[in-house]
């Protein structure tokens, strides 16, 4: 039989009821003459509660208890997932990640699967199982503890199962129904997306729309996996959602195709660093070691053998980042006159295939920013996306202004 992969996040199996929906929906595919694998995530809020346990029990906490804990929600999900199912007369059962077993590296609360064995699921399925109900976001290490793969890794497991299985598609189900234009919470113009093709999906999960983890984008890209987003609560259709998939698959591609929008963003500069061979080496790699993600980098016109360095972090990450700068100051790796943090700002990108082949985009953001009264303060652009970080404040004219502007309101 064909293999359909869904998954379904927290929201979709917050309560019993939730749940029901959740399967009858498994049903439906069943009946079309799928094998089903139902990948779940743990009821909403029980991950944060797992969480909230462990800290108050142990603030230096194992991280491999920590995954032992955190991972237990999923498990009760699974179990009553296969239970209604059970109910409903569909062969289901469930399985918890090392059951699989899925494999993963040691890293414990953001391990890196490494194998997927197909053998027991397949073989169940010969046997007249027709829905496997497996825990998401666990796995375990070749030392044989338990490891969980990082908030939002329910989506990964998902893509990974349905790139084992070779599976004809991999639905994801949430809160929202399908990929849209922008945030639907800051412009109410927002639009529905019927594809998007999968690099431009991957620079909008890692620019802040919070719709797909960024990994499990990137696993799709990959292994080449159709992934559609949908809607729990509303009644489905075979077009309903979004489809991600290869830009081949998209007719014609627009110039842009959304824009995103990263609130907790921080600018941190470096005022008069020595010019010379090697610092941007002795800047950044205690920043890596500490655990910052540095995404913008600028360096100034050297002035008298001195520049000035700029780069942008997660808010959450400024007092490591100055930690750890101002303790390679002191080893005598690095020297500045002064380290200049702006905790007021914001991230603003546009992302398009089609910026490929037209010109333009930039001037037409920068234009349209400036009638505005928006001030850049720093630009970084790729092959299909342009960023720039403004002034927290003017996030949500920002994003309505160039929503606006490249006709993403309208109709395709």
């Amino acid at each position: 039989m064909p293999v359909l992969v869904m998954k379904f996040g927290g929201t979709s199996v917050a309560t019993l009821d939730r749940i029901r929906r959740a399967a009858k929906r498994v049903g439906v595919e069943v009946a079309k003459g799928y094998d089903v694998i139902v990948i779940v995530s743990a009821m909403s809020g029980e991950t944060n509660k797992l969480v909230g346990f462990v800290e108050e029990t142990s603030p230096l906490f194992d991280a491999r208890e920590y995954d032992a804990v955190v991972s237990s929600g999923e498990n009760v999900t699974a179990g009553l997932m296969a239970l209604t199912l059970q109910e409903m007369d569909v062969p289901a059962r469930s399985w918890q990640g090392w059951q699989v077993p899925l494999v993963t590296t040691s890293q414990h609360s953001s391990a890196r699967i490494v194998d997927i064995p197909t053998d027991n699921i397949t073989r169940k399925f010969g046997e007249g199982m027709k829905v496997a109900v497996v825990a998401g976001f666990q796995g375990i290490s070749p030392e044989g503890r338990i490891t969980t793969l990082g908030r939002g890794g329910s989506d990964t497991t998902a893509v990974a199962f349905a790139a084992a299985f070779d599976a004809q598609r991999c639905d994801i189900y949430t809160d929202v129904d399908g990929v849209y234009t922008t945030d639907p919470r800051i412009c109410d113009k927002a639009r529905k997306l019927d594809k998007i093709a999968f690099e431009e999906m991957l620079e909008l999960a890692s620019l802040g729309a919070k719709v797909l983890q960024t990994r499990s984008v990137e696993l799709a890209m990959r292994y080449k996996v159709k992934l559609r987003v949908l809607s729990s609560f509303e009644e489905q259709s075979d077009e309903a959602g979004t489809l991600v998939c290869d830009e081949e698959e998209i007719m014609e591609l627009n110039v842009v195709s959304g824009v995103a929008h990263s609130r907790d963003e921080a600018k941190m500069t470096l005022v008069a660093v020595e010019d010379r061979p090697g610092i941007a080496a002795g800047i950044f790699t205690p920043l890596s070691e500490a655990g910052i993600n540095v995404d913008m980098i600028v360096q100034n016109i050297s002035d008298e053998g001195h520049t000035d360095m700029t780069f942008s972090c997660p808010v959450n990450q400024v007092a490591r980042a100055e930690k750890a700068l101002k303790a390679a100051m002191e080893a005598g790796n690095i020297a500045f006159s002064e380290l200049v943090a702006d905790t007021e700002v914001c991230k603003i990108s546009v992302v398009g295939i089609g910026m490929r082949s037209h010109t333009g985009v930039a001037a037409k953001m920068f234009k349209v920013l400036s009638e505005e009264g928006i001030n850049i303060k720093v630009i970084t652009t790729s092959e299909i996306k342009i960023s720039v970080l403004v002034e927290r404040k003017y996030m949500e004219l920002a994003v309505q202004a160039l929503h606006h502007a490249f006709d993403l309101d309208k109709a395709s």
